[in-house]
């Protein structure tokens, strides 16, 4: 059986790097496909509400979906599930007015959300904060108290497979609180982004983060996204938030072709897009992952 709920974290605390797949736009939240990707070859599924509908009656059918067709082969409940959050981390006034989204998401037993367009460190504060239940102590003179409030976790809790109370103290932002089974992330992806990473990247209560080449890059001026090596300035703000990330204790974002991804893994990256089932065998095989898929 596995130790964890999240089986994101579990990986990323055996310091193996973890393969997302789920489109950013169009995903089908039905109870049939739930029921299809509770077999996926992936270690996330990443839901994406930052340009795809905000649907929650189709997440909840979703999520019941994969609890109905699990256990997972690597003993999880259901895949974690990670959603990018439709708010943009502009500033802490347009996070703290859009927290009902966080609450939301949260309420349909998702394991994590990425914040987009992070680009201060007092949005990614309300950001944590909104996803934190108030009783929840560890780090709230670095973080503040959490706002999320209760109502939602017995849905989110069946979800989990938990009881109710023991929902409200395991839905925390890991490694924040070691015990958290929530995996939060943001994304850096605008010049505003860049300017301020190291502080963003500071703020307790975040797990991932990644750059954000597409949006980005449109700023800058492409209007095609560019391939690796980027242009300079965009190699330098790749260097700047990896190396925030790895002050931090963060795991970086990045995507990686089969014929990449074992340099990738020797620098570091950690959490791999690019929705490709043969860069995870790799990959895998490459750190020698003993857990099933």
């Amino acid at each position: 059986m596995a130790n964890r709920i999240n089986r994101a974290i579990e990986l990323l605390e055996a310091d193996q790097a973890i393969y997302y797949d789920g489109p950013h736009t169009g995903h089908v939240l039905t109870y049939e496909q739930g029921h299809k990707d509770a077999r996926t070859w992936a270690d996330y599924i990443n839901v994406g509400m930052e340009h795809g509908a905000f649907d929650m009656t189709g997440l909840e059918e979703y999520m019941r979906g994969l609890v109905d067709a699990g256990p997972t082969n690597s003993g999880h409940r259901t895949p974690t599930v990670i959603v990018e959050a439709p708010v943009n981390g502009t500033d802490g006034p347009n996070v703290r007015f859009n927290a009902w989204q966080f609450r939301q998401i949260l309420g349909r037993g998702v394991h994590g959300i990425l914040l987009c367009q992070a680009e201060s460190a007092e949005a990614v504060r309300e950001f944590v904060q909104a996803c934190r239940f108030p009783h929840n102590k560890l780090g709230v003179d670095k973080i503040g108290t959490g706002s999320r409030g209760r109502g939602s976790e017995p849905t989110a809790a069946a979800v989990w497979g938990l009881a109710a109370e023991e929902y409200l103290s395991r839905s925390d932002p890991w490694p924040l609180n070691p015990a958290g089974e929530l995996l939060l992330g943001v994304k850096i992806e605008s010049p505003p982004g860049v300017e301020h990473c190291e502080e963003i990247l500071s703020v307790p209560g975040l797990g991932f983060a990644e750059l954000g080449p597409g949006d980005l890059s449109l700023a800058l001026g492409y209007t095609t996204p560019p391939k690796r090596p980027y242009p300079p300035e965009m190699e330098t703000a790749r260097a700047r938030i990896f190396a925030a990330c790895r002050k931090n204790k963060l795991a970086f974002l990045e995507g990686a072709t089969p014929a990449r991804i074992a340099a990738s893994l020797d620098e570091g990256v950690r959490v791999i897009s690019g929705h490709d089932p043969e860069a995870a065998k790799v990959g895998r095989a490459h750190q020698k992952r003993q857990m099933p898929v």
